[in-house]
């Protein structure tokens, strides 16, 4: 199983740069980076905090993909 993740679709969406999604999320823009490449799955906490920023439910975001 892996998680996929909208997290670039929806920061763009939301008129985000990758760097203003890391402060607004205390992570640094690598982080985002890295998530957005699937290189890197987040934290519950961070999953959640991301889906807060950008207004939308979590599972709207992230999915798994078995």
């Amino acid at each position: 199983m892996e998680i996929v993740n909208r997290v670039q679709h929806y920061r763009k969406q939301a008129n985000l740069t990758q760097e203003k999604l890391a402060q607004l999320a205390h992570v640094s823009r690598k982080t985002i980076n890295s998530l957005e490449h699937g290189h890197y799955t987040p934290s519950l906490l961070l999953a959640l905090q991301i889906s807060k920023i950008l207004n939308l439910d979590i599972n709207v975001i992230f999915s798994i993909k078995e």
